[in-house]
């Protein structure tokens, strides 16, 4: 028996796995993560960024849809027409600082505004903005904003899958350890409880004292309340990884329990990347950098609108007029020298207060996300360099807890010789036994903490979510 207990204590957490995997069913990280891509609510709605940035841009390229506007006014007292006013027409925006814009006018009655034209009078023309407006207007910065928005969301898209993966992963990997730990102890307390059986049965034989009894009851009690408190961890453990876990249906679920971990996966260690590569890759690559940049290319545009408004406003109306439905006949410079209206609109702040501190509002604006940029890329350089300082941190502690096992396997072998020699006692055993199970509980604790610091550096780097 004292060999069982022995080899016990030599068994690494993917052999305990294996075993109590027999006739469960294992759920692999592998399987986990593409779950969670696939049916999690926060996945949805980061798909949802991007249909609303294809909303807005939707949107914003309606203001230059062409718009066919028409009016008509009639008066008539005491039988008498005093006039009918029908204007149809069709406004094209053009994209630029030119929108066209065709129509006619039919007019009659008895009394009509000179400036009208009796009969039927057709015109074709231009609104054309020639200071203010020129390279750039109200509507043009919306729809260059809502271009550059899609490819923000796009990126702020990534961040939330990269959060939920990483935050998915050490779920699931702090409920492998708490498993392992479980399994651990209840295995354990079979042996403790064989070991107090026998240990009765000599005393009631003679060959034992009562204190061995004692010890040996002792030490299933302490055993039992490590597993009793294991329990509780698992528990809690389990429903923190049922948070993630959401079937087709957008229901949630709770992780069933034939369910266990790859805890095969838990005692390996992996590949860990070039830090030097990532740094390098960070500033193009990581979403939370671009997203950055393009809310500063956002701002630039609406800093670009604002120093336009420092410009006078002038704003031309011309238009080719023709008698009857778009008659344009003989069309010469003489017919274009008769047969046009004509108008222009100017406007001038004096002091330009509101147009000043709108634009130094805009540069505030630019300077503030522009410090925080550099702040964020600084700050995500330093997570890599920490989470990869820590990793193989915890690899060399974990090489050491694995030798501390093996040392401490030896002590137990040596003091269960010098028991059954009569130069020990059962107290020193389950000291000894119970310093491997520290050590195993701390070793468990080391790789799930060197699988989440692990995980941590592509997280910083933001690459475990897709572009």
């Amino acid at each position: 028996m004292t060999k069982a207990v022995t080899l016990l204590y030599l068994l690494v957490p993917g052999s305990l796995g294996a075993v109590a995997a027999q006739d469960r069913q294992v759920l692999t990280e592998a399987e986990l993560v593409q779950q969670v891509q696939q049916f999690h609510p926060v996945v949805k709605q980061a798909d949802l960024l991007t249909q609303k940035a294809a909303a807005d841009l939707l949107t914003a390229r309606g203001a230059f849809d062409p718009v066919i506007e028409a009016g008509t006014s009639a008066k008539t007292l005491d039988g008498v027409n005093y006039y009918q006013y029908t204007n149809p027409g069709i406004k094209i925006p053009t994209g630029t600082a030119v929108n066209l814009k065709a129509g006619y006018e039919k007019t009659d009655g008895v009394y009509i505004n000179p400036e009208r034209t009796k009969g039927v009078a057709s015109y074709l023309g231009l609104e054309l903005s020639l200071l203010n407006g020129l390279l750039t207007d109200k509507k043009r910065t919306a729809l260059r904003q809502a271009n550059i928005y899609r490819q923000q969301n796009a990126q702020e898209r990534r961040i939330m899958i990269n959060d939920l993966l990483f935050e998915a992963r050490t779920a699931y990997w702090e409920w492998a350890g708490s498993w392992y730990l479980y399994q651990l102890y209840t295995q354990y307390i079979d042996v403790a409880a064989k070991r107090t059986r026998l240990i009765a049965l000599s005393f009631r034989n003679g060959d034992r004292a009562m204190a061995d009894t004692m010890e040996a009851w002792a030490q299933l009690q302490n055993v039992q309340l490590m597993q009793a408190d294991a329990l509780a961890t698992l528990n809690k453990r389990r429903l923190e990884l049922s948070g993630y876990l959401w079937t087709a249906d957008e229901a949630p679920y709770l992780l069933p329990d034939q369910y266990v971990p790859d805890t095969m996966a838990l005692a390996a260690l992996q590949a860990l990347p070039d830090t030097n590569v990532l740094l390098a890759q960070i500033e193009q690559q990581h979403p939370a950098l671009q997203a950055g940049r393009y809310k500063l290319d956002i701002l630039e545009a609406e800093r670009r609108l604002k120093w336009q408004n420092f410009l006078p406003v002038v704003n031309l109306q011309a238009n080719l007029l023709s008698k009857d439905y778009y008659q344009y006949k003989n069309f010469s410079w003489p017919y274009l020298e008769n047969n046009y209206k004509i108008g222009f609109e100017v406007r001038l702040p004096l002091l330009w207060r509101q147009e000043r501190g709108e634009y130094r509002n805009v540069l505030i604006k630019i300077r503030d996300n522009t410090l925080a940029l550099q702040q964020k890329q600084w700050d995500l350089q330093n997570k890599i360099r920490k989470y990869y300082t820590e990793t193989v941190q915890l690899q060399q502690q974990l090489r050491s807890a694995r030798e501390m096992v093996r040392t401490y396997s030896f002590l137990l072998r040596n003091e269960e010789l010098k028991f059954s020699q009569g130069e020990s006692s059962l107290f020193l055993i389950n000291a000894r036994e119970n310093k491997i199970l520290e050590t195993q509980q701390k070793l468990v604790e080391l790789q799930v903490k060197y699988r989440k610091a692990a995980y941590a550096i592509p997280w910083s780097a933001g690459l475990l979510a897709a572009p």
